[in-house]
């Protein structure tokens, strides 16, 4: 075993330098919309090429609407021929099956081309774009007038009605909180309409319509929004410093520290028992300083080291060998922490704590979609046509009076086997964000605290993951024993199940969804699981389906018994049932 963790740590170390190279070129992403003929017989996926149940969604057409009234007259003539559809956006980052239309008939409408600004109104700090424009662009015009967006996402590749339709945030409880859609105070959405108006209609919600709480988190099912208009705030610095602790006291600290900083967050690293506090508030604009974000897991990547970095956790996984995760995860988290993960003090270098720049420069980052052709020499991490990436994400929002009795039992899992969590620190720990109660009807019902963890996926369905028991526990356990709110744009289907039925005011925005699109020419199999009509749920029950989240075990055959892998109780939290690795007498 001490082999192999020197091989998995000079495995790491290669990846590690190659996050650390400078990289100029890269490929970019593709476009999620494949289509055989034109923009016929077409296909959608999302941005990591496979959705949770590993389906491929199917149209008989694409469009690319380059205006309001082309969007108008798409969705119009869809409504008429009674043709079901759904909108997709430029880089599809949603894990969900958000952009499924339902059956090879549909229509798939791309925003990619609803990329402009409408108006700017500085003094009044109002920002207007259409839809399918990128955050990266977004808090670049709004930088460039003097203006920001406070919080947003990190990602900078996700569009403006992605936000929307999937309730992004980032992380704060001052204020309106971290989400996006609590900015927004007006909204331009196409939806259906009678034959009398045309089969389409735009409707425009101002800031004070009731149905504007339906449209800030939609799900996609409303219509497709093709303008938004945004209240900013004037243009800010920002003061960022880390700081990497033990966890021992991170229960109590956890709570507390989002009240002590504006933009706080912590990166747990659970299998080591490490938290890394991002210290983080507003400055004054005299304060010097031009710090720049480019965060290394976001940044384009040559693909021999990504290559490297699978193959490194593919073997890992097959010899069982969580010590080597460890001895990986501890090369490469003092990797990132040696290059201030990605923060730099003047645009080239960091010189040391604290960083101090403009919100614009430091809110999100994506560099790996700065990108001329190089035939994929580099990519972003996660780029399905190379050897590299392929996990899950789960993310779900916890309230902040439970956070601290959760950490601990997350803390009595791991304490079960040190090593077994390190599955997740290899891809950079579980990443807490502060997000406040909404006043959108799907938004957060309470203060809390988002939990988002990235983990290993195998290529095969059917091949269960090591020590995948404590990690679908804690998943379990977070869901249902603290009542935690899924993230509607990522997660597995067993983190919806059922859990719309948590969301307070879900009867007003199926109201508002049976007046936007009465005949449900919007809705498709997936959004109606998930909503529950009907009695529809988003387990899929089958043999193998709890390995990979389509479903909580009940069987030994929902796991995978061939290969010791058993439907069993949690190890602390005993209602859990997960897929655990039973030897053989």
């Amino acid at each position: 075993m001490t082999e192999n963790k020197s091989r998995w740590a000079y495995s790491a170390l290669c990846l590690a330098s190659f996050l650390l190279l400078p990289v100029m070129r890269c490929s970019p992403p593709e476009d999620p919309i494949k289509c055989s003929s034109g923009t016929t017989n077409c296909s959608i996926a999302n941005s990591y090429a496979t959705y949770p149940d590993r389906s491929t969604c199917r149209a008989a057409r694409a469009v690319f609407p380059e205006t309001e009234n082309e969007l108008l007259a798409v969705v119009a003539e869809a409504a008429r021929t009674g043709t079901k559809m759904k909108a997709a956006t430029r880089y599809a980052h949603s894990i969900p099956k958000l952009s499924c239309p339902d059956g090879d008939n549909g229509l798939i409408i791309s925003t990619k081309s609803l990329n402009r600004v409408v108006s700017v109104n500085a003094s009044a700090l109002l920002l207007t774009v259409e839809s399918g424009m990128i955050l990266r662009e977004l808090i670049k015009v709004a930088g460039d007038a003097g203006l920001a967006l406070p919080y947003s996402p990190y990602w900078a590749g996700v569009t403006v009605g992605g936000m929307l339709g999937t309730g992004a945030h980032g992380s704060s409880l001052w204020g309106k909180g971290s989400a996006v859609h609590d900015y927004v105070v007006g909204v331009r959405i196409v939806t259906p309409a009678s034959p009398a108006e045309g089969y389409a209609r735009v409707r425009s919600l101002g800031a004070d319509h009731p149905d504007l709480n339906a449209v800030k988190v939609s799900l996609g099912v409303l219509g497709i929004i093709s303008q938004v208009t945004f209240k900013l705030q004037p243009l800010f610095k920002r003061s960022i410093t880390y700081e990497s602790r033990g966890d021992g006291d991170l229960a109590e600290a956890a709570v507390k520290f989002g009240k002590q900083y504006e933009f706080a967050d912590i990166t747990w690293y659970v299998g080591r028992g490490k938290a890394l506090y991002r210290k983080d508030s507003r400055v004054s604009l005299n304060d010097l300083g031009d710090g720049q974000y480019d965060f290394m897991g976001f940044r384009s990547t040559a693909r021999a080291g990504l290559a490297i970095d699978r193959v490194t956790e593919d073997a890992m996984e097959a010899l069982g060998d969580a010590a080597g995760k460890c001895a990986a995860a501890t090369v490469i988290t003092s990797a990132l922490s040696l290059a201030a993960y990605g923060l730099t003090n003047d645009g080239s270098l960091f010189k040391g704590y604290p960083v101090i720049g403009f919100q614009h420069h430091l809110q999100a980052s994506g560099s790996c979609l700065n990108s001329p052709e190089d035939g994929l020499l580099t990519s972003c991490p996660w780029d399905p046509r190379i050897t590299g990436k392929f996990f899950y994400q789960s993310a779900f929002t916890i309230p902040l009076s439970k956070v601290r009795d959760f950490i601990l039992e997350v803390q009595k899992i791991r304490d079960l086997h040190p090593d077994a969590l390190c599955s997740i620190d290899i891809n950079n720990g579980i990443l807490m964000r502060y997000v406040k109660a909404s006043t959108a009807y799907l938004g957060k019902e309470e203060d809390g605290v988002d939990f988002d963890i990235t983990y290993y996926r195998s290529r095969d369905p059917l091949r269960p993951r090591l020590y995948e028991d404590l990690l679908e526990e804690i998943e379990q356990m977070a869901l249902f024993k603290y009542g935690a709110l899924p993230h509607w744009g990522k997660n597995r289907n067993v983190a919806f199940d059922g859990a719309i039925g948590k969301y307070s005011r879900v009867e007003e925005f199926m109201r508002v969804k049976d007046e936007f699109d009465p005949a449900g020419l919007f809705s498709a199999e997936w959004t109606d699981q998930v909503l529950g009509i009907e009695g529809k749920t988003t387990s899929l029950v089958k043999d193998g389906c709890a390995l990979e989240g389509l479903c909580v075990c009940s069987e030994d055959r929902h796991c995978a018994p061939e290969m010791g892998y058993l439907c069993r109780p949690g190890k602390v939290y005993k209602d859990a049932r997960v897929c655990s690795h039973v030897a053989k007498n």
